[in-house]
């Protein structure tokens, strides 16, 4: 059984594995030790002190097996981005070249450098490793962070988004970022996507094109991954979409990868989850639901076979599944069904 929990300073290890295997393109997780236990630490802080109310929070979470102890996954929740330093993105819009004596009228996409999702709250670093790549545990690691936002809805903003990794080759080459690299940049796509990690951001202001860029100049290769997703990455958007997500027309900057949202109140695993009290038992006749406990410093969030009795407001949950939730008769769950 995969366990939830927020990340502690034993978990270096493990989160340097996910940072080496998340490859190229996966920005928040770099393979950099400082950057690594700056974010275990900035977690742990936060989770040690409740916030009054939205911030510059980070909530990191990471799913054991409980079998063999191993860290297999990460996620994440930044409560609010862009307050520290900048956080870009590319709006496409469009441009009308109009001449009715001449009678020709162009409509032309471009890409105008925004920050317009400052102070959103992001869904950040999910990643879960091969090993551990089966049944529903993607969508545990994914969808408990609603569960989470459920539970302490003052520490979110009411706009939730979640940017998708874009394409490139198992080299890291991005076709959208050649194209940036030969006109703008002299660094390659795997380097710039480093120092976007590590929190290196100056450049992008420094170099990044000031004037919309008419896609129409773009070369064909780097047009026609635009909004499009790694194939790594499709089951995760897929998910988020059936939560009520969508792309409002923006993309990442380096990748063109999409930017998905969706209002926090809209949010199918939120709209749709209950508290429900703790009876410790056997669920004869139960049916797989993702829970997590009510506490803030000690979550926990799992998948299991549970009952819920709607009548009684009740959850039946097995006695090896409430103690990995830290959970005893008479406490509360919050639960939702995976349908």
């Amino acid at each position: 059984m995969l366990l939830i929990r927020p990340i502690e300073q034993k978990d270096f290890a493990g989160l340097k594995t996910c940072a080496i295997e998340s490859g190229t393109g996966m920005t928040s997780l770099p393979v950099n030790d400082e950057l690594l236990q700056r974010k275990i630490d900035a977690s742990t802080q936060t989770f040690s002190d409740k916030p009054a109310g939205k911030g510059d929070c980070l909530y990191f979470f990471v799913a054991e097996d409980l079998d063999t102890g191993d860290m297999v996954g990460t996620c994440a929740i930044d409560a609010a981005v862009g307050l520290s330093q900048p956080f870009y993105n590319y709006h496409i819009g469009k441009v009308v070249h109009s001449s009715p004596k001449l009678g020709i009228y162009n409509v032309v996409e471009t890409l105008t450098l925004s920050n317009d999702y400052t102070g959103n709250s992001e869904l950040c670093t999910l990643f879960l490793r091969e090993c551990a790549r089966e049944g529903l545990n993607g969508r545990l690691l994914s969808k408990h962070r609603f569960l989470f936002m459920a539970e302490h809805p003052e520490l979110f903003d009411k706009t939730v988004f979640a940017e998708m990794r874009g394409v490139s080759d198992e080299k890291g080459h991005s076709p959208f970022y050649e194209w940036l690299q030969k006109h703008f940049f002299s660094m390659d796509f795997p380097t710039v996507d480093y120092l976007t990690g590590i929190g290196k951001k100056r450049f992008i202001a420094e170099l990044m094109p000031k004037y919309p860029i008419y896609v129409n100049l773009l070369s064909n290769e780097a047009r026609a991954v635009i909004g499009k997703t790694h194939d790594k990455t499709r089951p995760a958007i897929k998910m988020l979409q059936d939560e009520g997500f969508v792309n409002r027309g923006y993309v990442d900057i380096f990748d063109a990868g999409p930017t998905v949202e969706c209002d926090v109140n809209n949010i199918r695993s939120i709209r749709r989850s209950k508290r429900l009290t703790v009876v410790v038992g056997e669920p004869l006749g139960g049916h797989t639901y993702l829970l997590c406990n009510t506490r803030f410093e000690q979550y926990r969030a799992c998948l299991g076979n549970i009952r819920v009795d709607l009548d009684k407001q009740e959850a039946i949950v097995p006695p090896k599944m409430a103690a990995a939730l830290k959970v005893e008769n008479g406490d509360q769950v919050r639960v939702v069904d995976l349908d």
